[in-house]
């Protein structure tokens, strides 16, 4: 199924990009399991559309007892009180990029990274901010050992994301994609060769009306799986009667 543009009229009134992008990276993570990733791992996606708060915990001063009073009802025991740091020496603004990723866990020595596949969305791609944030997620991720797929099919803004990370990681000349290239997906994969660290980087652009390709991923060592994008859209396409 050819790639379709989800950030304008028409088909933008048919089917936002919200549920697009989270019925694929659902499907993502379907096709990985039940075909590719050795019975030790698992795929799931994640998605935080809205930002996180967290509400300061003075805010409760109670917690419930569900065993319940002496007379029947539900009893109300106060809630320990906890170590209280200083007052913060200053408080800035903070910004939460927006995500959608399918997240693969090694799930023998308990739930660990070891790569994630990541679908932008308009808010990655907006201010600088919001950018920076992103490509530090997956400078995170690469970081940590943790393989890296980027999908970026985000029509209504042209920011290279791809190029950013490259910069934040001082990949080099020649590893960013034209600067006319706002449409692509990437594959990373931190490696350590003969004492060097190193990325391999698989870099497809992606363009409305063709194809989407299938990228590598690495779990451990030299073992990889395929993303295949192109099977995994076009099943999010039919399910959500687009097809």
């Amino acid at each position: 199924m050819p790639l379709l543009d989800h950030f304008h009229q028409p088909l933008r009134r048919r089917l936002g990009w919200e549920s697009l992008h989270s019925g694929w990276a659902t499907r993502i993570a379907d096709d990985l399991n039940a075909r590719w990733l050795p019975p030790e791992y698992v795929a799931a996606e994640f998605t935080e559309l809205h930002g996180r708060v967290e509400v300061d915990v003075t805010t409760y001063e109670n917690t419930v007892d569900l065993a319940g009073g002496a007379d029947g009802g539900v009893a109300v025991a106060a809630r320990p009180r906890h170590w209280s740091p200083p007052a913060a020496t200053f408080t800035t603004t903070a910004v939460f990029p927006e995500t959608v990723e399918v997240r693969v866990l090694q799930t023998v020595d308990g739930d660990k990274v070891v790569a994630a596949i990541e679908l932008v969305s308009p808010s990655n791609k907006d201010r600088p901010r919001e950018r920076q944030s992103f490509v530090a997620k997956c400078a995170g991720y690469l970081a940590s050992g943790a393989s890296v797929v980027i999908v970026d099919i985000v029509t209504e803004r042209h920011f290279n994301l791809h190029n950013e990370l490259a910069r934040l990681l001082e990949f080099g000349p020649g590893t960013d994609l034209p600067a006319d290239t706002p449409l692509y997906a990437v594959g990373y994969r931190p490696v350590i060769r003969e004492g060097r660290a190193e990325h391999d980087v698989w870099a497809y652009p992606l363009a409305i009306g063709r194809p989407l390709p299938t990228l590598p991923l690495r779990l451990v060592e030299d073992i990889f799986v395929p993303v295949e994008l192109e099977s995994t859209y076009t099943e999010t396409l039919r399910l959500r009667r687009l097809i």
